[in-house]
């Protein structure tokens, strides 16, 4: 069995070229069953392959004695297998507060963050860490339940750069089978048999019940499925870069401004399995970002090629796109100076969002519907507002106002232009390039301290409260 194992993990290793001659691995090892399994796999192939292996240990902070007590051992294994070792001690609970993450979110960067150090500073080529079948399976059901695309449900690659997973040919149960025929020790973390993480909720009760209840080789199948899945969105993503090659060119102005053109006709004539894909990576050459790209922008851009002519929307790190005659340009408009009537910036939903130069903050929380919730419950200048989150179809934004912009002042959506509404509550005309507005496009969703747009109230149908709240800073 313990060879079998062995040679198990040595085929997968060398089916996917993860280590080369020469490699210096830096092995993230906890000291739990995953990480100790794969030490000691590293270890019986070092000669065999002609490798290195550097191992890193991260202390937390969070376990106390208990955390020492892994950190001493992970040492020791270490100096009786020879094998370099370094450890890092991080406080992720003052991490997590400082980057507003959760406990969860904090350590894997902060593990992250130590084992790329440790590339750089001691000579690491590659970075192997114990994620297994099982990890795997929960990575494709959390990514799942959450709302994820083709990508998300490939869950965990074998390589992606220079990260490495040895043990992805492994179940659990195979991984611990394997130390216990060879009699070897390894750390117990008690977190992981609590239910505070939605991933231990996972591997606890989702996993155990497919297996039991549905299919006992339902991790193994998952497994088989992300394989498949990484294969076709492999192909997926050459044809979308393919079809990005034949439809979008980049200009730059005389202003310095960089334009992204694509073509209208070319994209329509995209397969329409590959047009979102492709709207993605148009949006993301024009932001020079890959976060905070999400379905709801894609979707919009995607739609902005059937729009007339001079159609326009916003998207995330101040891109608009606009229709031209030709098909769709995306580019970035510039930082306004702060007393500029042209000022925008994007929400982050959920979460909060400071106004460049004033003491203002706006903070976003979506809740799920629930009880006879009525937006007419709230007094019409406060500060604080509840819409329907559903109905919203872009990113939201504070701004001043500018050409275009609307309300609907009714139920039946009936629209009111934004300077005609102005003019009827007798709003001085210098104030009104001062008033701050909530966006979404041209459509006005709140003048704080005035009205919301009938549009977004809150309704029998609402599945999903957005709750935004301004306050000021003294």
């Amino acid at each position: 069995m313990m060879k079998k194992t062995e040679n198990k993990v040595e085929a997968f290793i060398r089916k996917y070229h993860m280590i080369e001659e020469g490699d210096r691995v830096v092995a993230g090892v906890s000291g739990g069953a995953d990480s100790v399994c794969l030490l000691f796999m590293l270890c019986a192939l070092r000669e065999r392959m002609k490798f290195q292996i550097l191992v890193c240990h991260v202390n937390h902070g969070l376990r106390g004695a208990e955390a020492d007590s892994d950190e001493k051992y992970v040492e020791e294994l270490c100096g009786k297998l020879g094998v370099p070792c370094r450890i890092f001690r991080e406080n992720v609970e003052l991490t997590a507060r400082k980057r507003k993450q959760s406990l969860e979110e904090a350590g894997r960067m902060v593990r992250r963050e130590a084992f790329e150090t440790m590339c750089r500073e001691d000579g690491g080529t590659k970075i192997a860490t114990a994620h297994h079948q099982d990890d795997n399976a929960e990575t494709m059901l959390l990514n799942l339940a959450r709302g994820t695309g083709l990508n998300g449900l490939c869950g965990i690659r074998p390589v992606r750069e220079r990260w490495i997973r040895p043990l992805l040919c492994l179940g659990r149960k195979e991984i611990e089978e394997w130390l216990e025929s060879r009699e070897i020790r390894f750390c117990r973390d008690a977190t992981n048999e609590e239910d505070e993480y939605t991933r231990n909720r996972i591997r606890h009760h989702i996993i155990p019940a497919l297996e039991q209840q549905v299919n006992a080789g339902a991790v193994r199948h998952l497994n088989e499925l992300s394989y498949q899945l990484q294969e076709v969105w492999e192909f997926v993503r050459q044809q979308t870069l393919g079809a990005r090659d034949a439809c979008m060119s980049v200009r730059t102005e005389a202003s310095g401004r960089r334009v992204v053109q694509i073509d209208g006709e070319r994209f329509l004539d995209t397969a329409p399995a590959l047009q979102k894909f492709l709207a993605a990576e148009c949006i993301r050459e024009a932001a020079g970002a890959q976060q905070d790209i999400e379905a709801v922008h894609i979707d919009a851009l995607a739609a902005l090629f059937k729009k007339q002519t001079g159609k326009s929307l916003n998207l995330p790190y101040r891109v608009k796109a606009q229709r031209t005659y030709s098909g769709v340009e995306l580019f970035q408009e510039e930082k306004a100076s702060e007393n500029a009537g042209t000022d925008e910036v994007e929400l982050r939903i959920p979460g909060e969002t400071r106004l460049p130069g004033t003491n203002k903050k706006i903070l976003c929380t979506v809740s799920a519907a629930g009880g006879d919730f009525s937006a007419e419950e709230i007094p019409q200048k406060s500060y604080t507002k509840c819409f329907d989150y559903d109905i919203i179809k872009y990113s939201l934004s504070a701004r001043f106002r500018r050409p275009g912009d609307y309300l609907t002042v009714d139920r039946k959506g009936s629209r009111q232009k934004l300077k005609s509404y102005f003019i009827n509550e007798k709003v001085p005309r210098e104030e009104r390039d001062r008033m701050l507005l909530i966006a979404d496009g041209d459509h006005i969703v709140w003048i704080p301290g005035m009205r919301m747009s009938s549009a977004y109230q809150i309704g029998g149908k609402t599945k999903r409260i957005l709750k935004i709240k301004i306050t000021e800073e003294q």
